[in-house]
């Protein structure tokens, strides 16, 4: 390109220095044959610059507009690559997502499996127990005297209104009094009443909806305590013998932050997790999710 700017420039000046010659004032007999000659070239040497500008300008303006169609075609290129960049990663992240999903539903279904099986095995344990003291009230033991009938041994003692001082049977205590009466206490931090009187609940109705609250209530006296291995196998007795129980969101949520205080990190996220897959919209999975975010794991609200 520099070359053609050079030539094109000593044309010009040529042009030029002819253009004087010519125009310069001349004695009538100098106007010979030489000097016609020589206006003929510089008049050639004219047209062939004009030629020559006429033919850089139109190339100009093509290798312009080519530099203008690279430079278009270069945006759009990129504009196509961005956009199928972010829609490769929107791909990915959806993917990603809905593979995260997959995986926590199956997680679910699997948990959900074990705490059947354990629940099956609950009730069938406790079914035994049930037909085991069915069998003791039928049929009591030797030397206790039924209610209304005369002991062979004589009259029945007056302290006792069994002979010869023989202790009575055990009375069961009533549900609904023995379960507010631990909850009082609870309240009341008196922990060792409270966890017996939670304890006969579950002793002697294993199949009362408050016997899973009664459960729950032993699990929250350790974690008061501190004492958070017991808190966890309490709160695992409730998700796994009591998981359609009110309070099994509440137990699963003390599980995780058990787990936490144990600095077993990953093991209480989980937990958290399945809190927040399972009971989605309750006050406890609300409670996980602020755990989670606090711990720099973004759940986001359903």
């Amino acid at each position: 390109m520099s070359k053609v700017h050079k030539l094109r420039n000593r044309f010009l000046v040529a042009a030029l220095f002819a253009m004087l010659l010519a125009s310069a004032p001349m004695p009538a007999h100098a106007a010979s044959k030489e000097i016609i000659e020589l206006q003929t070239q510089v008049q050639q040497l004219l047209d062939m610059v004009q030629r020559l500008q006429s033919t850089l300008d139109g190339r100009f303006g093509v290798l312009q507009h080519l530099v203008e169609q690279a430079a278009d075609n270069a945006n759009q290129m990129t504009v196509t690559v961005n956009a199928l960049q972010q829609k490769i990663n929107t791909q990915s992240e959806a993917g990603n997502g809905k593979l995260d999903a997959v995986s926590g539903q199956v997680q679910s279904l699997n948990d959900s499996v074990d705490e059947l099986k354990s629940r099956i095995a609950k009730l069938d344990k406790s079914v035994q127990d049930l037909q085991a003291q069915l069998q003791n009230i039928q049929s009591p033991p030797a030397g206790v005297t039924p209610a209304g009938a005369v002991p062979a041994g004589g009259p029945a003692s007056p302290a006792t209104g069994l002979p010869g001082g023989v202790p009575a049977t055990v009375q069961i205590p009533p549900l609904q009094e023995t379960y507010q009466a631990g909850v009082r206490d609870y309240n009341a931090a008196r922990y060792d009443v409270a966890a017996g009187e939670f304890q006969d609940v579950l002793h002697y109705y294993p199949l009362d909806d408050l016997a899973g609250t009664a459960q729950f209530y032993l699990g929250e006296i350790a974690y008061r305590q501190q004492n958070y291995t017991d808190a966890i196998k309490a709160y695992n007795a409730v998700l796994e013998g009591f998981s359609g129980n009110p309070k099994a969101p509440a137990a699963q949520l003390r599980k995780g932050l058990a787990l936490l205080q144990m600095n077993k990190k990953e093991a209480g996220i989980h937990e958290l997790r399945l809190l927040v897959q399972r009971h989605p919209q309750t006050p406890e999975a609300a409670q996980a999710r602020a755990k989670l975010n606090g711990l720099g794991i973004r759940i986001s609200a359903r």
